[in-house]
């Protein structure tokens, strides 16, 4: 099990389109991917389960990577907070 924090840095948040990027991002590993903000857990399985937790800009999550594939899911989830948020 992974488990590390971000912070959002899109200026709107978990929008529609972030959120649409990241559970595709998902969809390409087996591992049981969650997001956690403020004691609430989803899985990345539906961009509704992200736009529900309303996700501001400078919020800080929590993401939980486990199985098979976690080291490989993991690192492409830090490409994606660090690099391709600054992109929507």
């Amino acid at each position: 099990m992974i488990t590390k924090d971000y912070t959002v840095i899109d200026p709107l948040g978990m929008h529609a389109r972030p959120a649409t990027a990241l559970v595709k991002l998902a969809r390409n590993y087996k591992s049981l991917i969650t997001i956690n903000k403020d004691g609430k857990n989803v899985p990345l399985k539906s961009m509704i389960n992200i736009l529900g937790m309303a996700i501001k800009a400078g919020d800080s999550v929590t993401v939980i990577t486990e199985g098979e594939d976690e080291q490989a899911a993991s690192a492409a989830l830090d490409d994606f907070f660090y690099n391709d948020m600054k992109n929507f």
